[in-house]
């Protein structure tokens, strides 16, 4: 019963409990119930930690319930890939993960290679890229140049500057953009033109917003038929689970 009253909010000084405690219990009876918690706690401490346990239960049903609301409310979107973005895999699978990633995040870049080996194993999977530069300015620059690849030169283009800027140790600047764009068999000149134009913006900002409306809070993060949400670093047999769950 302690650790029922604990998790109920009993001990809240202000707000709706507290008020609702007031107009239901005599100043003896509150009294008494605080005296019994108190006796309790001291006979057995684990009441606190259960109770504990409880409420952070609570937090994560909460926060599960607001995650699977703003995936429906996303649906269309996290399962028809746009004009705009890279797939890596089967276009036409079955089974559709959109993975949000920042080109300069180390989990992202540790990933990377489970992604591709999925994709190879697994045909009835496809992997819906959406970048979203969330680690400063040089992620931008990253995020920029990866999407005026895709402009210039398609899928293909896209996932040759994806690996070259995702596996490079210097810090990402227009003009090492362009260096990595030439290795990769592009226009230099033209990427570095489109960076900044509308187009690529566009598509920046669609990616966040989307981010944004399924509550991303940090890279990466995958989205598993809109059905299921892994934020945080990964590994592949997590995302072979996921996969197999969500199917």
């Amino acid at each position: 019963m302690a650790a029922a009253l604990l998790a109920g909010g009993l001990y809240a000084p202000t707000g709706a409990l507290a008020q609702s405690a007031s107009d239901t219990f005599t100043p003896a009876q509150r009294k008494a119930i605080v005296e019994i918690v108190r006796d309790a706690l001291k006979t057995d401490p684990s009441i606190l930690t259960d109770a504990i346990t409880a409420l952070r239960q609570n937090a994560a049903n909460q926060a599960q319930a607001s995650a699977q609301g703003a995936l429906a409310a996303h649906r269309a979107q996290l399962l028809n890939p746009v004009a705009s973005d890279a797939i890596l895999g089967n276009a036409q699978a079955t089974t559709t993960v959109v993975e949000f990633y920042d080109p300069r995040c180390p989990y992202c870049r540790k990933v990377l290679p489970d992604l591709d080996r999925i994709v190879a194993e697994d045909k009835s999977v496809r992997i819906i890229e959406k970048v979203v530069p969330v680690l400063g300015q040089g992620s931008l620059i990253a995020s920029q140049a990866l999407v005026a690849a895709f402009q210039q030169g398609g899928q293909a283009a896209y996932f040759k500057m994806q690996h070259a800027i995702m596996t490079d140790s210097e810090h990402p600047t227009v003009d090492r953009m362009r260096t990595l764009a030439k290795q990769c068999g592009l226009d230099a000149d033209q990427m570095a033109k489109a960076m900044n134009g509308e187009k690529v913006t566009a598509v920046l900002q669609a990616n966040m917003e989307l981010a944004h409306g399924i509550g991303l809070d940090g890279t990466p993060t995958f989205v598993f038929n809109a059905r299921q949400i892994i934020p945080g670093a990964v590994d592949y047999d997590e995302l072979k689970k996921a996969i197999a769950h969500t199917r």
